[in-house]
């Protein structure tokens, strides 16, 4: 017994100690879970190239991390990349524009609901613009004039860029994006089969290009080669000022652009990422993504959420 008392009160002096180490590390700022150096807590994002090459994120993540108490941290990536993100749990929350690949991630039950107005759902929409076809002033493939739906433009290219790749030359994110999806879906609309007709044939016949990149990158290359390329509307503009490339056609149902936030089942923040939610939706959030690039363009980069335009809730 005499040895063993000792060793006794050894090991409850131990278990002591680490009970003491635990709760002072739990109370210094930065080390409670979700915290970070400061203490706040932090939520992650992923969000496409489109609403982060604006500025527009730049431009609300303040208000919502002095709102909420909360260090924003965001990553710019495709649809595709900022989806796989939230399957992984790397990030709590995605801001994207796909209704494909989105429907596609709620239907792998990735998803969390949020609460909007009332409403349990797992794809709130909260923001939208327009995709356009920019290509060179000169426009050798003949698109512009306003005559074309989308498909015709497209297949107006695929022709004159087969007959002359060097005069004519498409250039595509090819990143698996929400707008490399929204491409993809004209061009088949159009007649095409994408994989075959334009990745394949076209890349062959070198009027067809593919960068990989975001869209500020993509619209760079596509100045560089003066070629054609879609574009969500809100990034052209806010790169407009370093392009010789112009607007050829902005008009089509098939244009549309919906952007979505979705709270990912994996991620480490849920309550967080509901907060965020409630923030794009908010009325004067909503007004100041209203107003967001007109002292700058004349006009917003972004239209908010509009039910008609958007869907529900």
């Amino acid at each position: 017994m005499k040895g063993i008392l000792p060793k006794i009160a050894s090991t409850v002096l131990v278990v002591l100690a680490l009970t003491l180490l635990i709760t002072v590390l739990v109370t210094i700022p930065g080390c409670a879970p979700g915290g970070n150096e400061t203490g706040n807590q932090t939520l992650k994002l992923a969000t496409t190239t489109s609403l982060y090459d604006t500025g527009l994120w730049d431009y609300l993540e303040t208000i919502f991390e002095e709102r909420y108490n909360v260090d924003l941290q965001i990553t710019a990536q495709g649809t595709g990349n900022a989806l796989a993100l939230g399957k992984t749990g790397d990030v709590d929350v995605v801001a994207v524009h796909d209704p494909a690949q989105e429907a596609a991630f709620i239907a792998g039950n990735y998803s969390l609901n949020a609460t909007i107005n009332g409403n349990s759902t797992a794809r709130v929409t909260w923001a939208y613009n327009y995709f356009i076809i920019v290509g060179p002033e000169s426009d050798p493939a003949g698109i512009g004039g306003g005559n074309l739906t989308p498909e015709q433009a497209f297949q107006q290219i695929q022709q004159e860029g087969a007959l002359n790749s060097t005069a004519v030359k498409f250039v595509s994110r090819g990143d698996n994006s929400g707008t490399h999806g929204k491409e993809k879906a004209i061009w088949k609309a159009a007649g095409y089969n994408y994989t075959a007709d334009i990745e394949g044939n076209g890349t062959a016949d070198g009027w067809y290009l593919e960068t990989g990149k975001g869209m500020g990158d993509t619209l760079t290359v596509a100045n560089e080669k003066m070629a054609y390329t879609l574009t969500d509307k809100g990034t052209f503009l806010a790169y407009q000022g370093d392009l010789d490339l112009v607007t050829l056609l902005d008009t089509g149902g098939s244009l549309l652009n919906v952007y979505s936030v979705i709270i990912c089942k994996n991620g480490h923040n849920p309550g967080m990422a509901q907060n965020l939610t409630t923030f794009l939706r908010a009325p004067e959030i909503q007004a100041l993504i209203a107003g967001f690039g007109v002292p700058e363009y004349g006009h917003p980069l972004f239209y908010p959420w509009d039910p008609e335009i958007c869907g529900l809730p």
